[in-house]
Formats: C-alpha cells, sequence, structure tokens
C-alpha cells in the first residue's frame, strides 16, 4: 500500500564540534525530536562546506576534519514541526551556537508491505 501525505521537512545544518554540555548537538537534537514524538530523524556528516564566515571546512586526507558540517533531517506533519521549534531554540541556545535551519512543504509517500510482523 501506498500513502502520500503533505509533510514538511525540517532541515538542520550544524558543526560537528558544536555540542550542548558533553553531548554533540546532533545527538541531543535526535533525542528531543524523539522524545518531541517526530515520526523520525537521520543525521547526514557533510565532506566539504563553508558557511557566512566563508571558511572552507574539508575532510580531505591531509588536512584535520574536526568541524565539518552536520545536517539533521526530519519529515513529520507541520503541527508536529511548529511544536519541536521551541525546543530546537533551547538546545540552540544551551550550545550557544549559530545554525542554519530550513523549513519545506513536501509530499511524504511511505510504502507499507502487506506483510503482518
Amino acid at each position: 500500500m501506498i500513502i502520500n501525505t503533505p509533510a514538511q521537512r525540517l532541515r538542520i545544518i550544524i558543526d560537528e564540534t558544536e555540542k550542548t554540555g558533553h553531548t554533540p548537538l546532533y545527538e541531543a537534537i535526535v533525542h528531543e525530536a524523539r522524545q518531541a514524538g517526530l515520526a523520525g530523524a537521520t543525521v547526514w556528516r557533510g565532506l566539504m562546506s563553508y558557511g557566512h564566515t566563508s571558511h572552507i571546512h574539508t575532510s580531505k586526507i591531509l588536512e584535520l576534519a574536526s568541524d565539518l558540517p552536520i545536517v539533521v533531517e526530519m519529515v513529520d506533519s507541520a503541527d508536529k514541526i511548529e511544536r519541536f521549534l521551541p525546543a530546537l531554540a533551547q538546545l540552540f541556545q544551551q550550545a550557544g551556537c549559530d545554525g542554519l535551519i530550513t523549513r519545506e512543504d513536501v509530499q511524504a509517500i511511505h510504502f507499507e508491505s502487506n506483510k503482518s510482523p
């Protein structure tokens, strides 16, 4: 069965080194999203990036790659994403860091098998 639903994608882009306490910020975001009941979250590690400072971060073998971009992405209903934003803002405040967040309307297409668990 195919389920096609309007949804939103929340994409959070941060530096790999950002932490809240001793926990990497991306881990804290995933745990907070799970606690908030969002459908799921995925963390991606970038190979190369630059942002508002124009400083290039790269994972080239001859350079130390300790500050690569991290993308945390989640897809859920617009209501759930909206309710999650204050918790996300609090995590950014606790970490004392910058980041970029994008929010886009998407169509979530979910394929379900007919198998019983």
